[in-house]
């Protein structure tokens, strides 16, 4: 099994650019993707800024199990005061005003809070919705923006309110992931570039998980009543209900295993999260 990993060369330059301006900033706001806190928060940040206060900003929280991210929060509040999370959807717009009111609560009692706008980097992995997170809250296009990791190259600096400027800096991942399972939900979720990947593997873990976690998902999304008992067969039952034949109606699982790929990431599964507070070896550890 290759291992996953991912680490162009603008995310070592992306860790000098923060460092380089860290002192500029008064809060840090990193955003998550709130179906994976633990595998999308990235431990080099955490070296990087060391002490200074986090709005800790669970996104995609639409697509996210609710149940679940109330825990995450939960979570975060008891880590102490110097983390503040909140849990907004940038797709939808749902709890923005939350990532301005988490700043200032952040910055109460500072004596420059009356005189000008709260400076604020945003931090992350790779597509977890930064730069939509600050199109949201501007309200028009300030920063480039892609259903894709790896799009944001330098760093911005952005006015998007009178009260907050923001210092947007490209997403970055670690040199290498210790823990294979966190590489497989980065996967799974789109947080890496498909095309370094062995997608049937990660896509099959995915579906066995959804199936133990979320079963009614899969049997409403792809009109089955019972599962088989090997995966491969009910990839073949996927395959056969929407259409995934090759020629002589053979199944085209690469078709079938895409298929499942792209309706997990669009949301058309459900919501769902893949980490809770607490667990220990994830189930896609190998």
């Amino acid at each position: 099994m290759k291992l996953i990993q991912w680490y162009p060369g603008h995310m070592h330059k992306t860790q000098r650019l923060i460092k380089e301006n860290l002192k500029k900033v008064d809060v840090i706001i990193e955003i998550l993707d709130a179906r994976i806190p633990v595998s999308s928060s990235n431990p080099i940040i955490d070296d990087l800024t060391g002490d200074k206060p986090r709005l800790v900003v669970l996104n995609k929280s639409d697509l996210a199990d609710a149940k679940v991210t109330e825990l995450w929060k939960k979570y975060y509040l008891s880590l102490g005061e110097n983390r503040l999370p909140v849990a907004v959807s940038s797709k939808t717009r749902d709890n923005l005003n939350a990532i301005i009111k988490g700043c200032k609560t952040l910055s109460v009692g500072a004596k420059w809070l009356e005189r000008r706008p709260i400076r604020a980097m945003i931090v992350g992995i790779p597509n977890v919705g930064k730069s939509t997170v600050i199109n949201a809250l501007a309200g028009k296009k300030k920063a480039a923006v892609g259903n894709k990791p790896g799009v944001t190259k330098e760093m911005q600096r952005l006015n998007v309110s009178d009260s907050l400027q923001i210092y947007d800096t490209p997403g970055i991942l670690w040199p290498k992931f210790e823990d294979q399972d966190i590489g497989f939900k980065l996967a799974l979720l789109g947080s890496i570039k498909d095309t370094i990947l062995v997608l049937d593997e990660i896509s099959i873990r995915g579906l066995e998980y959804m199936v133990q976690k979320y079963p009614e998902r899969i049997k409403e999304r792809y009109n089955i009543e019972e599962f088989p008992n090997e995966t491969i067969q009910l990839i073949e039952m996927i395959g056969k209900k929407r259409g995934c034949l090759v020629s002589g109606g053979g199944i085209d699982y690469e078709k079938a295993i895409n298929l499942f790929l792209l309706d997990l990431r669009g949301g058309k599964l459900g919501t769902f999260s893949l980490e809770l507070p607490g667990e220990e070896r994830g189930f896609f550890s190998i």
